[in-house]
């Protein structure tokens, strides 16, 4: 992503989180390149092959994700907001709003999550 404000004047955190986007980046780029080849992939075992190393550049971007919602408060948030919901994405939100969020109901207490 680069640096807009000089490097000596970010702090460790912003530097470390900026490694972080920045791999994100790659790393969600590789899915699409991957993804794009085996779409047109003529030869089933290459295809094979593509899809088998997109899966593994998500897995990475999933790890890097998981990184920044517990490096920064305000991915977790939105992560525990949005991630595995079965509303539409467009509502999700303003049903947290309404104490009703998205988030699925134990199935065996029929409660919804108990997480603040």
């Amino acid at each position: 992503m680069g640096f807009y404000i000089p490097y000596a004047e970010l702090s460790a955190k912003a530097r470390t989180v900026d490694n972080a986007l920045t791999s994100l980046i790659e790393e969600l780029e590789a899915v699409n390149y991957y993804n794009q080849r085996a779409d047109v992939a003529s030869d089933d075992t290459l295809k094979d092959v593509l899809i088998h190393n997109r899966n593994e550049e998500i897995e990475h971007a999933v790890m890097l994700f998981e990184w920044l919602r517990r490096n920064i408060e305000e991915f977790d948030g939105e992560m525990r907001t949005y991630i595995f919901t079965e509303a539409p994405l467009t509502e999700v939100e303003d049903m947290a709003a309404e104490g009703g969020a998205g988030e699925k109901s134990s199935p065996s207490l029929g409660i919804g999550s108990l997480r603040k």
